[in-house]
């Protein structure tokens, strides 16, 4: 079993609360990404169930046994973090085999796991290297190598990508995702980037200000955020937020913010006339902003008046930046799309995936 559960675990530095009442039950061989800003705890996440940090409350519980004053060699974990620290003077092979070196594993299990490693990650052919001789992927590979020689229960990765070029973190991302599947063991890896979470996970956890804010499969979070800084934190570009009041007329619900008007479809209406004169907070992803000419048949549209202030095209896709008024959004259109920047026209909101969120509390209208 290399399940991992976190029970009502804390973190305080003196007086500051770094993790607060954090509760996570990772499955066996699951992938499950920590997300969040900078500062928010996710590595202080780890760094506990690592047993690099103490625990100030509460369990950390590896398989069926409590590991809270466990000493990190003995939990039967390998790390791999943000810096790939290689030993400078010795090969990939002797980099590799160090750490079973250190515990004294018989020199024929080490020659078959360092080997089984390396065919693995396709660095056979760089075992007499020194890491100087090494481009950066290649040492992250070798970093991760590393971790995979130990046959730990649990791997957990801190930002592993991060020093990598933006083409080499593509590619990385999915080696690390072949690897999960390959090996079969529980991952645990935290990143601030929302597109390698949505990308690898199983699930994600969604932590802002060492608060679980939401736990669940990248889609479910994509499609159904609990909250504002969940939906406004998942999906690139970001979500669009209008700040807005909800009224009644007769058996419509109307969104009404300083620069326009839109219906919700009936099928929403239902749960929203309750709110009748409330604050809210109006949300619609870029891409589910149309270019008229381009929107796509049978769905609820609205049309919002705008002006494109900025184009990006991207090839694939054209993200327009909008101007209604006081409010700035984007719009992910057609690629084919003929609007350049000062074109004014009714842009088409698809009411059908629109997300609505109490402006007091922040939470997700359902």
């Amino acid at each position: 079993m290399s399940s991992v559960t976190y029970k009502n675990v804390v973190k305080k530095f003196g007086d500051l609360t770094i993790i607060k009442n954090l509760n996570i039950e990772v499955e066996d061989k699951e992938f499950l990404v920590l997300v969040g800003p900078s500062g928010c705890g996710k590595t202080t996440a780890l760094r506990l169930l690592a047993g690099l940090e103490e625990i100030t409350e509460g369990e950390i519980i590896i398989g069926d046994r409590i590991v809270n004053d466990v000493a990190p060699k003995d939990r039967d974990i390998a790390m791999v973090f943000q810096s790939y620290a290689l030993y400078p003077h010795l090969s990939v092979y002797d980099n590799l085999a160090f750490g079973l070196k250190l515990r004294k594993t018989p020199k024929a299990e080490i020659i078959r796991r360092v080997n089984e490693a390396a065919e693995i990650l396709g660095i056979t052919d760089l075992l007499e290297r020194k890491p100087r001789q090494l481009s950066g992927g290649q040492r992250q590979r070798v970093a991760v190598g590393r971790a995979i020689v130990r046959e730990p229960k649990v791997f957990l990765f801190d930002e592993p990508l991060s020093n990598l070029d933006a083409k080499l973190r593509v590619q990385m991302r999915a080696e690390i995702s072949k690897l999960h599947q390959r090996l079969q063991t529980t991952f645990i890896y935290v990143t601030h980037d929302q597109t390698e979470a949505m990308t690898m996970a199983s699930r994600i956890a969604v932590i802002n200000k060492g608060n679980l804010l939401q736990l669940d499969t990248p889609q479910n979070l994509y499609d159904h955020p609990n909250n504002l800084f969940v939906a406004g934190f998942i999906g690139s570009p970001a979500m669009n937020f209008f700040p807005a009041k909800l009224t009644k007329s007769g058996d419509k619900v109307i969104v009404e913010t300083d620069e326009f008007r839109v219906q919700i479809p009936e099928a929403r209406a239902a749960s929203c006339k309750a709110m009748d004169g409330r604050r809210i907070v109006f949300g619609i992803r870029p891409e589910n902003i149309h270019d008229p000419e381009f929107a796509p048949p049978n769905i609820h549209g609205e049309k919002v008046t705008a002006q494109v202030d900025v184009t990006e095209l991207m090839g694939n896709e054209t993200l327009l930046y909008l101007v209604s008024g006081k409010n700035t959004f984007v719009g992910r259109v057609d690629p084919r799309s003929h609007l350049r920047v000062g074109s004014q026209t009714q842009f088409i909101f698809d009411m059908d995936k629109i997300h609505i969120f109490d402006a007091e509390t922040e939470e997700a209208v359902r």
